[in-house]
């Protein structure tokens, strides 16, 4: 009845999506390693959606995951 004033939001809060430049390196069946600032190697179950944005590549993941 009163969902939004419960305690589970602050508790759980939503997790927040952000778009990332990145260059693709090489890409496997289960994960692609881009770099940003490092190289990293970014599961594909981790990637919401990729788009090609002024001959960039972006990728759009979970906050933090390159912090």
């Amino acid at each position: 009845m009163y969902w939004a004033f419960s305690i589970y939001r602050p508790l759980y809060p939503k997790s927040r999506y952000v778009w990332v430049q990145v260059r693709i390196l090489h890409e496997t069946e289960k994960a692609v390693l881009v770099e940003n600032v490092e190289k990293i190697w970014i599961p594909k179950s981790q990637i919401r959606k990729i788009r090609l944005k002024d001959r960039v590549f972006e990728v759009y993941v979970r906050e933090g995951m390159f912090w």
